[in-house]
């Protein structure tokens, strides 16, 4: 009887630590796949990004002409 406890004790510290060892990477591989979809997305959005630069540049340069226009400082007429 001694022998069979004890050989069931061994077998639950045995099992016990082979389990608990396992690796479970699954949070380091989840924010690699986050970080390719956010490398993904900059890639994508890279042109419209530049054009909407340049149009908010253009808006500017359109602005200051106006307020030149209407001030009587200089400034290009569209008409």
């Amino acid at each position: 009887m001694k022998k069979l406890i004890l050989s069931l004790a061994l077998v639950v510290a045995f099992s016990t630590t082979f389990v608990s060892c396992r690796d479970t990477n699954k949070k380091a591989d989840d924010v690699e796949d986050v970080a390719d979809d956010v490398e993904d997305t900059m890639d994508d959005t890279e042109g419209d990004i530049e054009e909407a630069v340049e149009e908010t540049g253009d808006a500017i340069e359109e602005g200051v002409d106006e307020v030149q226009e209407n001030t009587g400082t200089g400034g290009t007429d569209d008409m």
